[in-house]
């Protein structure tokens, strides 16, 4: 999967994660990520995003995550959210084949 646009999903609400992906000219995945509970959870937080990307075969992205207390199934569905919006895709999820 290609991102060709910027796209987002998620919120700034207690318990959720805005994600934000913006293509890139190169390779790889970059995330930059905002969270009061970094020290303690960013690893696996940016764990999660990038398991999720790689799973959807997304790279070349950069992601920004604003993280307000996320669990980890609502940072991969707001990952997944986000990449198909970038992909524009826009019917014919594979829910299923995410791991």
């Amino acid at each position: 999967m290609k991102a060709v646009k910027s796209s987002m999903a998620g919120t700034l609400e207690s318990s959720d994660i805005q994600i934000t992906i913006e293509p890139m000219n190169n390779q790889g995945i970059v995330i930059e990520l905002k969270s009061s509970v970094e020290k303690q959870f960013g690893k696996q937080i940016r764990s999660t995003i990038t398991e999720t990307l790689e799973g959807l075969k997304m790279n070349g992205v950069k992601v920004i995550a604003i993280d307000k207390g996320a669990l980890d199934c609502t940072i991969k569905a707001r990952v997944q959210c986000a990449a198909y919006r970038a992909a524009e895709i826009q019917q014919g999820y594979d829910w299923e084949g995410i791991e």
